[in-house]
């Protein structure tokens, strides 16, 4: 395997009650938060996408990271993910574009379906045509980002001489697109620039772009793993870390349960107490040496060049920052 590993944080900026605290105190300290982990060393900063959360979980992605990029310099900013089908083409277009000039050329989109029925509701959208609309999307986007002065109406867009000014220098701005099933993987080989998910989809993901006669050779992968820390001591670090990651995955395990209609079988999450979690194997703790082997397995199986954590809401930054520290410190030299 050729090429870096790099290795990000993703930040929902949430504000759970047990830890609530002033809106505008958080996100100011997470903001200086990010700054932080650039000068650690950490390659990018991305910012996910959810609505009708209590916890406050970030519902405009795009206007935070105009924020993250006048704060950072260096690090990829970017959206993992962004529920695409929520969006109207043009609008998007042109914020994404606004944003990569901004950034100086450093966006890069996460982008996928999403799974709540609720969220499409609250936008008065239908759930069950998200994939079709989400196919339109992608198309029109790559036209936009093209220069082309686009006219079209189906039963989802209507555009009419719709035109991309200014547009970004790259034009193209990065998209990896998610997905796990059949046709999601055929809409990745089609529209992305990679692919957004776990380790184990490669083998469909390489056949898909044989099929659309792209090269897997090319193939970039970027996987998320939201519940994976580095730590000296994993029993403290259990301790302390679990009821913070106990509330993530809790309010994971509602939303994909919270309807049965939305097509997710096999979702492995479902709430559970804070000893249950402890004990569940969901919070990975691994000491350095065991992380390098971990990311190095990773890069064998299959063509990983993107690997985000994440700050669990709640946490303090200074001790969010400590064990960021142990990571930078201890495993970034061996994938540089």
């Amino acid at each position: 395997m050729t090429g870096r590993l790099t290795f990000s944080y993703l930040y929902d900026f949430r504000n759970p009650a047990p830890w609530r605290r002033d809106p505008e105190a958080l996100y100011a300290e997470t903001l200086d938060v990010i700054a932080e982990t650039e000068a650690l060393g950490f390659d990018g900063a991305f910012v996910p996408e959810h609505h009708l959360a209590d916890d406050g979980y970030m519902p405009s992605p795009l206007v935070t990271l105009a924020a993250v990029a006048a704060r950072t310099r260096r690090m990829r900013i970017g959206t993992g993910i962004a529920l695409g089908p929520l969006y109207e083409p043009l609008r998007f277009a042109e914020d994404c574009a606004v944003l990569d000039i901004l950034s100086g050329g450093r966006l890069q989109l996460g982008l996928a379906i999403g799974y709540r029925a609720r969220e499409y509701a609250a936008h008065g959208l239908d759930f069950t045509k998200r994939g079709a609309r989400f196919d339109v999307f992608l198309h029109l986007l790559r036209r936009l980002w093209d220069g082309e002065s686009v006219d079209h109406e189906d039963r989802f867009f209507t555009l009419g001489r719709a035109q991309v000014s200014p547009l970004s220098c790259r034009r193209q701005i990065p998209l990896y697109i998610g997905g796990f099933a059949p046709k999601a993987m055929e809409r990745v080989a089609r529209y992305g620039d990679g692919y957004f998910g776990n380790a184990e989809v490669w083998p469909l993901y390489r056949q898909k772009l044989e099929e659309q006669g792209k090269d897997p050779a090319q193939a970039r992968i970027w996987l998320q793993g939201l519940m994976l820390v580095v730590a000296h001591d994993k029993v403290a670090a259990m301790e302390e870390l679990a009821p913070y990651f106990h509330h993530v995955s809790n309010s994971y395990g509602a939303w994909m349960n919270e309807d049965k209609a939305i097509g997710l079988e096999g979702a492995v999450l479902r709430p559970m107490d804070l000893d249950a979690f402890k004990a569940s194997g969901i919070l990975q703790i691994l000491t350095p040496e065991e992380a390098v082997a971990h990311f190095r397995h990773l890069r064998e199986t299959a063509p990983v060049e993107q690997f985000t954590m994440a700050m669990p809401p709640g946490l303090p930054a200074e001790r969010f920052l400590a064990y960021a520290g142990i990571f930078a410190r201890e495993v970034l030299p061996h994938f540089q």
